[in-house]
């Protein structure tokens, strides 16, 4: 099997049961020293074949790996092979669920984190915003506004109000901190569920409390003002969780199911069928 480690192929032995995954490895560092990109090419499977001396079925497997990791899709055909593709969210999340399901964490715990990084990932995107992105903003204020025609069910409010805070996450060009941000959405989307003798006047209250912050970080945006946008989601997020406590709001850890990565995830009550 060759090895791509400084530019330099050296041949190494291979342990039986152990074939596909030091493929899979090598692949990756290949992906690394290379430094490709989502949307290039692996060599094609006949090329891996000859590289590493090894067999069709072994290749195949050690890309299937790849792909399950979500480094890589893969396609058939005489011209099929690995396509680097950037992990998605979704996945990310998955595994960050499957690590935390194990773990005691709490709504509180979700919040504290919340009110650190939110504050900070709104100011930083404030200079960063363009219009069709404030139009987006106010197009969730819509969806979620009691005034609105446009106003959605209480928990479809909800998912637009962290879409809301979703456009502001991809406007921000601190990648860990947009990561960071972008993975407590998906965690309110998937695992926070609401007692069944949660009144329906809780939601609207909560939701018209939403709609006034948002309202105000988006004049504050338009303005370009990153100070007023700190503070008032910094406010935004107090507020949240001194609603979500009063609404028994809990996380329902559970494992993620690769049937769901395809859509998203929505908060549900606690009869919703879960």
């Amino acid at each position: 099997m060759a090895m791509f480690r400084s530019g330099k192929t050296a041949a190494i032995g291979i342990r039986k049961q152990k074939r596909a995954d030091l493929v899979a490895e090598e692949l990756k560092r290949l992906i690394t020293q290379r430094n490709l990109k989502p949307g290039d090419r692996l060599p094609q499977e006949v090329k891996l074949q000859q590289t590493f001396a090894v067999s069709k079925s072994t290749i195949r497997e050690a890309l299937k790996s790849l792909e399950v990791q979500g480094l890589i899709s893969v396609s058939t055909g005489p011209a099929g092979g690995g396509t680097i593709v950037e992990v998605p969210l979704d996945r990310t999340f998955q595994l960050m669920q499957n690590y935390l399901f194990f773990k005691d964490v709490g709504i509180a715990d979700i919040y504290t984190v919340r009110r650190l990084l939110e504050p900070e990932l709104a100011a930083g995107a404030v200079p960063h915003l363009t219009e069709e992105d404030l139009r987006a903003l106010e197009h969730t204020i819509d969806l979620c506004d009691p005034a609105s025609e446009a106003a959605a069910a209480p928990l479809d409010q909800r998912q637009e109000d962290l879409s809301f805070h979703d456009i502001l996450a991809e406007a921000n060009p601190n990648p860990m901190l947009r990561f960071c941000c972008e993975l407590i959405n998906e965690m309110l989307r998937q695992l926070v569920v609401f007692g069944n003798d949660t009144p329906s006047c809780e939601h609207e209250k909560f939701g018209a409390a939403n709609v006034k912050f948002h309202k105000k970080i988006v004049a504050a945006a338009r303005a370009r003002d990153a100070d007023k946008v700190r503070a008032l989601m910094a406010a935004h997020m107090e507020d949240c969780t001194r609603h979500v406590t009063r609404m028994n709001g809990r996380v329902h850890g559970r494992l993620v199911l690769d049937s769901e990565m395809p859509r998203r995830g929505r908060l549900v009550r606690e009869d919703d069928g879960d």
